[in-house]
């Protein structure tokens, strides 16, 4: 039995508008020790129905963990952080930005809208399935998050 098993599967939210990042994040991710269901929203409206299970999302389930994109069309992914981290029922879900910006004002400004955790994506295939590996070591086998 893998030793990384559980009962059940995390729950993670991709807010990702870049059908190619989607699919490369979904294929790091179903190759990774844990277990895991990945929900893809692609826009900043969308994401936020997920989360309030609003409209078609009625039946989703709480996302154990949020990667973000900044740049998202309708609400860019700074609204739908700050949306987040203002919303009482929502604000302890850990919310990693994993965006193409290595700006610093991006960087700054997530921060202080209380994002877990900025991460800029590599161009190079192999450094971005690198770094999934350790979203998946550090948030879903190092750091307690909260699963309920």
């Amino acid at each position: 039995m893998n030793v990384y098993a559980r009962i059940k599967p995390i729950e993670i939210l991709l807010v990702e508008d870049s059908p190619s990042d989607a699919d490369l994040a979904a294929e790091a991710l179903s190759e990774g020790k844990v277990s895991n269901n990945l929900h893809l929203v692609k826009d900043g409206v969308e994401a936020l129905a997920f989360l309030r299970k609003q409209g078609k999302y009625t039946e989703a389930p709480r996302p154990h963990l949020i990667l973000l994109d900044l740049n998202l069309p309708k609400k860019d992914g700074r609204e739908v952080l700050a949306q987040i981290k203002a919303d009482s029922s929502l604000k302890i879900i850990p919310v990693i930005v994993l965006t193409t910006s290595a700006a610093q004002r991006d960087i700054l400004n997530t921060y202080q809208l209380n994002a877990n955790c900025y991460i800029a994506k590599p161009i190079d295939l192999e450094q971005f399935f690198s770094v999934m590996r350790v979203i998946e070591e550090f948030w879903l086998l190092t750091a307690k998050i909260p699963l309920e």
